[in-house]
């Protein structure tokens, strides 16, 4: 009998894609954050499709961590008191049911916890905080988007400085109190929820990095995207190694004893 892999959640987007007239919904999730799970976090991603809120207890108890990933689409400004400012925007009010709720529930019940861009908007509204609908539009705030029209290489490729909270884990990640990240984003957070610490800013003073306080486990979140080529960049690799070492720390947690079992179970063949 083999210990199960540690696992990690990753919800998918809902998605039309097809040709205007043929479009069918799928669920999406993207390859690169499923690669830095397995490849930079040693830890196997897992789907639920159709995961609904009712269901969030019972799944939980079967994983060690649950990551949320970046998207196209944007949390809608109902959940922060905001109305549509750009229709031409995607949504995924569907995905934003079950995040939302799965926030929550991690931090209630001590599950490690990743975010980025999407998912580092995610966290922040589903605890009370706002979002910008448009950063480039807000006075004195850069434009956060990636260059367009642009190979993946260019618009992944280093845009701005992030200065971290001398002795932070962003901080100790990174080696230094300032790295250089990507930057892909329309939207950004405007006021940050109640008991989120903001670890990292960008040099307009938007907030790039925070953790949850008092969390008791890994709970942490990125405006950028530390899971593109995590392998060939020693700081977001840093942060994938944190995250992979708080889920099998849970992991050992949900199978108390079972190194033991095995051993034992070893010895009596």
């Amino acid at each position: 009998m083999k210990k199960p892999p540690c696992m990690v959640w990753l919800p998918m987007d809902h998605r039309l894609l097809g040709d205007h007239d043929h479009q069918m919904p799928f669920l999406v999730l993207g390859d690169k954050y499923a690669r830095a799970v397995k490849v930079c976090g040693q830890a196997q991603p897992v789907l639920f499709p159709l995961a609904d809120v009712q269901q969030i207890p019972e799944l939980l108890n079967l994983v060690d961590g649950v990551m949320l990933t970046g998207s196209p689409s944007n949390v809608h400004p109902s959940h922060f008191d905001q109305t549509v400012s750009d229709a031409a925007l995607p949504l995924d009010p569907a995905r934003d049911a079950l995040t939302l709720a799965l926030v929550k529930a991690c931090v209630a019940q001590q599950v490690p916890l990743l975010g980025v861009c999407r998912g580092f908007q995610e966290i922040n509204v589903a605890l009370g905080g706002s979002l910008h609908q448009r950063v480039h539009q807000v006075p004195g705030k850069l434009d956060h988007r990636e260059p367009n029209p642009a190979g993946m290489d260019q618009q992944y490729a280093p845009s701005h400085a992030v200065n971290f909270v001398p002795g932070s884990v962003f901080a100790q990640w990174a080696g230094s109190e300032t790295a250089l990240v990507n930057s892909l984003h329309g939207q950004g957070i405007w006021r940050l929820a109640q008991g989120l610490r903001a670890l990292g800013h960008a040099p307009d003073g938007l907030v790039e990095a925070f953790e949850v306080e008092g969390a008791g486990t890994f709970a942490y979140a990125v405006q950028w995207h530390p899971e593109w080529q995590c392998a060939n960049n020693p700081f977001y690799a840093a942060i994938f190694k944190a995250f992979g070492q708080a889920c099998r720390a849970r992991q050992n947690a949900r199978w108390p004893g079972f190194d033991h079992v095995l051993h034992t179970a070893a010895g009596s063949i």
